[in-house]
């Protein structure tokens, strides 16, 4: 048994940082709807696995929350059309990541009450698990916090793993992103009442729901809608980063160590994001698709900070305008926070299901710094928080020995910048894991493509050889 996980949590988990917070500016700042812009971009690809295909074509009338591109697997999710208007163009559009991928371009319709068309809401009650995952997955839910992993594949266990404990994450452990904060202050129904479909789905009977102690009024909402018959605690956590991390945040609240290279359910949890959790809810109160999320819209690089409902698709420069333009000193972009965020070089690049906040800094922030050579202080080694050796992995790196890194399990890294943030040589090791992780996929790709070569052309080579 899980035993009682009260006791534990002040023990969090060992290593890590401790980043200033920077969530003032926005903490306390209730959410508002941003109006529609003229056009949204709807990527194919804006969740883990394979790109969606499009089931539209230029000059097709869409209503907001139609299926517009279907999941193409398993591991993959629809995309339903955030706005309602005309489909101007299918083609290649700036993407987050920083390459050019395939989107579907929606001319917003300016006259439509952007209302979605009645939805048959599916009663949760009546569905076995199977009917859960499906209606989850057909709403296109992914993991909200940044992963934007298909939700649909965290409700089920995987074979040969018990679940015990649904692990919620509201820790939000990012420097400046508070829209997690503010799901849990102004939707604590919604959350419990997500938190009641997940425990059915996957059979259990507990849940803890893990918020860092910056939180205090996030804590207190939440333990005032806990519902009778639910058996769910509020666990109060201390301020870490990457305290959101989910190998940590079973630590800090179960005492429990995931293995290297396992997942959660072998710890005997299932760990969700608040946000998602609350996306779930929404499925089975309304019927509506993920068509638009909360974003944090921070930094001191955006004149009026804010926490908004956007549209999936809505462009950065159309939030930016929305939020009062850029500061005149404004010099880096990021998607995410700036511990793990994506910087971004166009501005044009279009919210994402899993884009959580958007945070501006200045050139006094963003400016580079020199680096040095490593001089073996072992500072990365004590923040890192699944006890890796990111001095010996940057040098392996800088020499191109990839393979070597995966020896000394690259795989386990989740590229959180705990070292690069205390570093005094500046050496960019976190960027740097992260382009070996990039190459070594490329890698396993041309190996992959080069044996399905080989493998059609034996399979079209001439028969010789045999008698009539």
């Amino acid at each position: 048994m899980l035993g009682a996980v009260s006791s534990l949590f002040q023990r969090g988990f060992r290593h890590g940082v401790h980043p200033p917070d920077r969530k003032e500016a926005t903490a306390a700042l209730p959410i508002r709807r941003m109006p529609f812009p003229d056009s949204v971009v709807l990527p194919l690809s804006q969740h883990a696995g394979a790109p969606a295909r499009a089931l539209v074509r230029p000059g097709d009338r869409v209503e907001r929350g139609d299926l517009i591109a279907e999941a193409v697997g398993y591991v993959s999710s629809p995309v339903h059309a955030s706005a309602t208007g005309t489909v101007s163009a299918i083609d290649l559009w700036p993407h987050p990541n920083g390459r050019w991928m395939e989107a579907i371009r929606v001319a917003v319709d300016p006259h439509s009450a952007q209302v979605p068309r009645p939805r048959l809401v599916p009663r949760w009650e009546d569905l076995d698990a199977d009917g859960v995952r499906d209606a989850v997955q057909h709403a296109g839910v992914v993991g909200l916090g940044g992963a934007a992993f298909p939700t649909h594949v965290k409700l089920k266990a995987p074979e040969g793993t018990t679940i015990e404990l649904l692990l919620v994450n509201g820790a939000e452990c990012e420097p400046y992103l508070t829209s997690d904060h503010r799901v849990m202050v102004e939707y604590p129904e919604r959350v419990h009442f997500g938190i009641r479909i997940m425990m059915q789905c996957l059979g259990v009977d507990r849940t803890v729901i893990g918020v860092e102690m910056n939180k205090p009024d996030a804590v207190e909402r939440l333990r005032a809608t806990i519902p009778d018959d639910l058996d769910i605690e509020v666990l109060p956590l201390r301020v870490k980063y990457p305290q959101g991390a989910e190998k940590m945040l079973i630590h800090a609240a179960t005492g429990r160590e995931v293995p290297s290279g396992k997942l959660p359910a072998h710890a005997g949890t299932v760990v969700q994001n608040v946000g998602s959790i609350a996306a779930i809810a929404e499925v089975f109160e309304t019927g509506t698709p993920l068509v638009e999320r909360i974003v944090t819209v921070s930094g001191p690089g955006i004149a009026r900070p804010a926490n908004l409902i956007v549209p999936v698709g809505t462009k950065a420069r159309d939030v930016f305008a929305f939020c009062g333009g850029l500061t005149p000193d404004a010099a880096e972009v990021l998607f995410g926070g700036p511990m793990m965020g994506s910087p971004q070089p166009d501005l044009d690049a279009p919210v994402l299901k899993g884009t959580s906040g958007i945070v501006v800094l200045t050139a006094a922030e963003s400016a580079p710094r020199p680096v040095y050579p490593c001089i073996s202080c072992g500072h990365c080694l004590d923040a890192c928080p699944v006890f890796l050796n990111p001095t010996t992995l940057g040098k392996l790196a800088q020499a191109g020995r990839f393979d070597d890194m995966v020896e000394m399990n690259l795989g386990d890294c989740m590229v959180c910048g705990s070292c690069s943030y205390v570093c005094p040589s500046n050496i960019p090791l976190s960027q740097m894991f992260s382009l070996a992780k990039s190459a070594l996929r490329r890698a396993s790709d041309r190996e992959r493509a080069a044996e399905v070569a080989a493998k059609a052309e034996a399979s079209a080579a001439p028969v010789t050889g045999v008698s009539a």
